[in-house]
């Protein structure tokens, strides 16, 4: 067994997706307080996180796009984890429908699989350029997967969606609409084969969340 992880460190003032803030982490309960609390040679930290959910490798459940969406509490484990893969390698910055039915023409069945779309946008992860013409699912790419029946779908880059001015998000809006979690900011997807995996993404089950960073790894 090969457990291959695909999720970003997260970091105290990191940028995951610029205008957004980055983490803020501090003590709650240093190990030198704290020795005034426990007993002689014992001593334990207890630290404060503040971010917004959408902070390193994260999920989007239906809540983060729909009120009244399944929120972070709401999602089944079968929709994050234990899911077979599928993985689509892209060289185009649109991964249409084309694309994708040309990737997956020899591969099983997509109904029921995490489609998780190697486009090798996260080697830009920290710098300007990951944003720039950054790789994306096109309108007809998320509805060719959604009529397919898939259970995520992933993407190594900054938005599984183009990020334009008029803001936009047919992606999000299908899949979502469809209880398709969505999974952003991937890396190493080079390291997952195309099929014979297990994707594991499973976030904390907070109610009325949306949006939250997970421990994404693929067994094989």
């Amino acid at each position: 067994m090969t457990l291959i992880d695909l999720s970003h460190v997260i970091t105290a003032g990191m940028t995951t997706y610029p205008g957004l803030p980055g983490p803020e982490i501090t003590p709650h309960l240093t190990r030198e307080a704290s020795r005034e609390v426990y007993a002689p040679g014992v001593e334990f930290a207890i630290d404060r996180i503040t971010m917004v959910g959408n902070t390193g490798t994260y999920l989007d459940s239906p809540f983060h796009r729909y009120e009244g969406g399944t929120d972070l509490a709401g999602l089944p484990l079968t929709s994050v984890a234990d899911l077979p893969t599928l993985v689509v390698r892209c060289s185009a910055r649109a991964v249409d429908a084309v694309v994708l039915a040309a990737a997956l023409a020899d591969a099983p069945d997509p109904r029921g699989h995490a489609v998780l779309l190697h486009t090798g946008g996260d080697r830009h992860w920290g710098t300007p350029a990951y944003v720039d013409d950054a790789p994306y699912l096109s309108e007809d790419g998320a509805t060719y997967l959604a009529e397919a029946g898939v259970a995520l779908v992933g993407i190594d880059s900054v938005n599984i969606d183009q990020v334009t001015p008029e803001g936009y998000r047919p992606a999000h809006s299908i899949l979502l609409a469809a209880e398709i979690p969505v999974l952003e900011h991937l890396t190493n997807l080079a390291a997952v084969p195309d099929t014979g995996g297990r994707l594991h993404a499973a976030p904390p089950p907070v109610r009325d969340f949306g949006t939250f960073p997970v421990r994404a790894y693929v067994v094989v």
